[in-house]
């Protein structure tokens, strides 16, 4: 089953405050949003999902964005989950619109989602 990628509704909820409200705009990581074309990714990744009714998958923004990010600081998964919940930038780079404090995912989901074979 192919994944809902995040969809920005840009509106406020009144018990949450928005990333793009509270962080930086000009932060490296937030720059390299806007440089990565996340359609390309989705639709190559979207290529190896398999179309029969199952478990929702992730969304390709989120594992890709958790990849870019364990591979361009040099992380272990571990790290890389403990970093993701404490940093409002790391999120953002994912796709997130409101600071989360659980991982949406679980931690078996990036090795999971590297195995993957490609079609």
């Amino acid at each position: 089953m192919k994944p809902k990628e995040p969809v920005y509704t840009g509106q406020n909820d009144m018990f949450r405050s928005r990333l793009d409200q509270i962080i930086d705009m000009g932060h490296e990581k937030v720059v390299l949003v806007g440089a990565i074309d996340w359609q390309f990714l989705s639709e190559k990744c979207g290529e190896n999902y398999d179309p029969k009714p199952g478990h929702p998958a992730l969304s390709t923004r989120l594992m890709a964005g958790l990849h870019i990010l364990k591979f361009a600081d040099n992380l272990s998964d571990e790290e890389l989950c403990a970093r993701w919940v404490e940093n409002p930038y790391y999120q953002y780079f994912c796709g997130e619109e409101f600071f989360c404090h659980e991982l949406p995912f679980d931690r078996s989901s990036l090795t999971r989602w590297r195995q993957r074979p490609s079609r």
